[in-house]
C-alpha cells in the first residue's frame, strides 16, 4: 500500500505529533508499505520547496518555505500538495491535525477534491473551538465529508464528534513497550523522586507544576521530594523564576531537552510522573513513564485516562490542589506508593505498535469504503 501522511510538523522539530507521525511512518515502511510524509517543516539543513529525503525507509517531502521563526507553513503549500498527490497517487492519505494546522487542513481538502481515500486523525483537544468549528462545518461541504475521522483518545474523539457528528474512531498513539519496560528492581530513594516531561510552554503548565510541588513540599519533611523537569521551551525563564520563588532551589532540577535513551535513564531513577496539562489529548510522555513502571498523576478528563485508571495506575485529579494532595499522599503513605508501583512495573499497558498499526489499517479501510460511497 502507498500511504501518504500529511503533517504541518515533523522532525527535526520535536513534539508529540512529530514523534508519532515519524514512528508510525517508519513502522509502516518496515512492514512493507511505501510510505511518504508531506510536511511543511524544513529539513535539518533547511531543505524545502519539494526536496525529498529518505529517512528510516520513509520518503519525506519537505514542502515548507523559509519564514520567520521557522513556522511550518507555506503560502504555495496547496499547489505543492496537489502536485505531490497527483504524482504519488496514494492508496490512502492520512492527515494529522491539531487545532491550528493550516497545512494539514489544506492536505485534507485537496485529497478529498482529488477523491483520494482520506483518514484524518486529531492529535489535540478541541476545547474552546467546538462551537465555532461546528458552525463552520454545518455551513460547508465538511458536513458531508467522506473522510474517516479519528482522534488519539476517547476524550479527544468526543470533541471531534461534537463538531462533525457521525462516527469518530480512536486511533491511539503508540510506543515500543519493550524498550520502555523497567529493567531490574526499582531503586530505593530516601526522597520521592518526581519527574515531568514537557515542552516548557504555558499550555503545558510547568509553572503551576512547580507551584503545586512547592505546596506539597511545605507539608512534608525536608528532603521528602525531588522533581526533575525534562524539556525546554519559551517559558523556561519563568519556570526557573518560579522555582526560586517557591524556595525549591536544590529540589527542582531543570534537565533541558534529553534524548530518548536519556529520558529512559531518568525514568529508571524516578518514582512518580506528574502531568499537569489540562488539554492533553493523549499524553505520550505519560504513557512512556507508565510503561517504565512510574506512578502517574494526571488531570482528569484528558487522554491519559486511556491508560491510567484512578487508584490503580496512579491518580486522576480535578485540579492542582488535588495533584499536590496526591503527591503528599504518595510521599507519606508509602504502602500506597509501593502498591501502585508494583502493579505498574509488572503489568504493561496495551499501546504497543501492533495495536496502533492495526488501528491505522482499520481507518484506511474505512477511508477507502467512504471514498467509494457516492
Amino acid at each position: 500500500m502507498l500511504i501518504a501522511h500529511v503533517s504541518d510538523c515533523y522532525a527535526p522539530r520535536t513534539g508529540g505529533i512529530e514523534s508519532q507521525v515519524g514512528d508510525l511512518a517508519a513502522r509502516q515502511a518496515a512492514a512493507g508499505h511505501e510510505v511518504h510524509v508531506l510536511t511543511a517543516t524544513l529539513g535539518a539543513a533547511g531543505e524545502r520547496g519539494g526536496v525529498v529525503d529518505v529517512e528510516n525507509g520513509v520518503h519525506v517531502h519537505r514542502l515548507g518555505a523559509r519564514l520567520p521563526f521557522d513556522l511550518p507553513v507555506n503560502p504555495v503549500g496547496p499547489r505543492l500538495l496537489r502536485e505531490a498527490f497527483r504524482a504519488l497517487a496514494p492508496d490512502v492519505v492520512h492527515v494529522h491535525a491539531g487545532v491550528l494546522s493550516p497545512f494539514a487542513y489544506d492536505g485534507a481538502r485537496i485529497a478529498l477534491d482529488l477523491r483520494l481515500p482520506t483518514a484524518i486523525t486529531w492529535h489535540c483537544m478541541l476545547d474552546g473551538v467546538v462551537g465555532p468549528l461546528r458552525a463552520i462545518v454545518s455551513r460547508t461541504r465538511w458536513s458531508r465529508t467522506p473522510a474517516a475521522l479519528s482522534a488519539v483518545s476517547h476524550e479527544a474523539a468526543s470533541r471531534v464528534r461534537d463538531v462533525f457528528g457521525g462516527e469518530v474512531a480512536v486511533m491511539p498513539n503508540g510506543i515500543d513497550v519493550d524498550a520502555w519496560a523497567p529493567e531490574g528492581p526499582r531503586p530505593a530513594h530516601r526522597s520521592l523522586r518526581l519527574v515531568s516531561t514537557m515542552r516548557l510552554a504555558p499550555r503545558k503548565r510547568a509553572v503551576p507544576l512547580v507551584e503545586l510541588v512547592g505546596s506539597a513540599a511545605r507539608r512534608l519533611p525536608a528532603e521528602a521530594l525531588r522533581l526533575s523537569i525534562i524539556g525546554s521551551g519559551p517559558a523556561q525563564a519563568r519556570v526557573a523564576a518560579a522555582i526560586t520563588a517557591q524556595g525549591l532551589d536544590g529540589v527542582v532540577d531543570l534537565r533541558g531537552r534529553l534524548t530518548r535513551p536519556q529520558v529512559r535513564a531518568a525514568y529508571a531513577d524516578a518514582d512518580v510522573f506528574l502531568a499537569p496539562a489540562e488539554l492533553e489529548a493523549f499524553g505520550i510522555a505519560a504513557l512512556e513513564a507508565r510503561t517504565a513502571g512510574l506512578v502517574v498523576v494526571a488531570r482528569r478528563g484528558t487522554g491519559i485516562a486511556e491508560f491510567v485508571e484512578d487508584g490503580v495506575d496512579g491518580f486522576l485529579v480535578a485540579d492542582d490542589a488535588e495533584m499536590a494532595e496526591a503527591v503528599v499522599r504518595l510521599a507519606s503513605e508509602r504502602e500506597v506508593f509501593e502498591g501502585i508501583s508494583a502493579h505498574n512495573r509488572s503489568i504493561p499497558p496495551a499501546f504497543g505498535w501492533d495495536d496502533v498499526l492495526g488501528a491505522a489499517q482499520a481507518e484506511y479501510a474505512r477511508a477507502r469504503s467512504s471514498a467509494r460511497t457516492p
